[in-house]
């Protein structure tokens, strides 16, 4: 993995498409011979705080192709089709962008994307990324993790929670003129969820900015949970002593928790989650608890019944 900071990447820099979707031809290649020489990356000098590493964290397994990424969107912002979004969310402004940082912390105020990004090093990491219908991808993200930006706040020992809140603005976001949702959009984590090394903060796929259809400019991803806990376009975060209520739990506390780990053995009221059909492929296949990383996670829930908590 390369670490590489957004102002060092220019377009026409970025790794091929068809290279980045074969992962192993990529590292095959490159071995001997330089990852920046073979996949077109631009030659990065590297600094005492920068490395190029292989992130521990990735899959092997085959990537969900960027066509198809940015093709089929749950961003109900911008309306309730698959294909919607990347149909109207042009009509987001992603530049200039800030987040409100409140609550129980000591570095509170509003911070510029660009203030929030300099001090953190954009990495890559490939992700399996479910959601509650019963479809996946594996998809390529670029960020950091939420940590490091949680310890740059300083939280104070009341910080039990962070909540995340989307961009409330109907005239940018057409779907939140309608009554669909509670609107603004509302998730939220338990602090050690946020803590954990998998979280990240999206800015990118495949080597790109993310596009308005992904959750640009900032978005969470927790690879981990069904796919709306990973909330878009994120324009407030909040440092909070109770739990928040995410959105979809005031919709329907039934068939969405809190939590909203993936796990086979907790169906959705209207459909099993046993079996996931990845996007670009006929066949199904086998969920496996916590999306494939009980490893890294299941420490997390230790002694929690995960029926009750789901």
């Amino acid at each position: 993995m390369l670490i590489l900071k957004n102002k060092d990447i220019k377009e026409n820099e970025v790794t091929d498409f068809d290279v980045f979707k074969d992962r192993r031809k990529f590292m095959k290649n490159a071995a001997g011979v330089g990852i920046a020489a073979v996949s077109g990356l631009p030659i990065i000098e590297a600094s005492a705080n920068s490395k190029k590493i292989m992130s521990p964290y990735s899959t092997d397994e085959k990537l969900t192709d960027y066509d198809d990424i940015t093709s089929y969107c749950n961003f109900y912002e911008f309306g309730t089709g698959k294909s919607t979004p990347k149909r109207k969310a042009h009509t987001l402004v992603t530049s200039p962008w800030s987040v409100v940082v409140e609550g129980e912390c000591e570095k509170p105020g509003r911070y510029d994307l660009e203030d929030l990004l300099k001090p953190v090093s954009i990495e890559e990491r490939i992700y399996r990324f479910r959601c509650v219908e019963g479809w996946s991808m594996v998809i390529p993200w670029m960020g950091f993790p939420l940590a490091d930006l949680i310890k740059r706040m300083q939280p104070t020992s009341k910080a039990k929670y962070v909540y995340f809140e989307t961009l409330y603005d109907p005239k940018q976001m057409p779907g939140q003129k309608r009554d669909i949702l509670d609107w603004p959009y509302v998730e939220g984590l338990r602090m050690d969820e946020a803590l954990n090394p998998l979280t990240l903060m999206g800015t990118g796929i495949y080597g790109k900015d993310l596009l308005n259809q992904n959750g640009a400019p900032l978005r969470l991803v927790v690879p981990w949970k069904y796919g709306f806990k990973s909330i878009k376009s994120i324009a407030k975060i909040r440092f909070t002593e109770t739990k928040p209520i995410n959105t979809w739990q005031k919709i329907s506390k039934h068939e969405y928790g809190f939590y909203s780990n993936v796990n086979p053995d907790v169906s959705h009221p209207r459909w099993s989650q046993k079996r996931e059909r990845r996007i670009g492929e006929f066949f199904k296949q086998k969920t496996r608890l916590f999306n494939g990383y009980e490893e890294q996670v299941a420490a997390l829930y230790s002694g929690m019944d995960l029926k009750k908590n789901f």
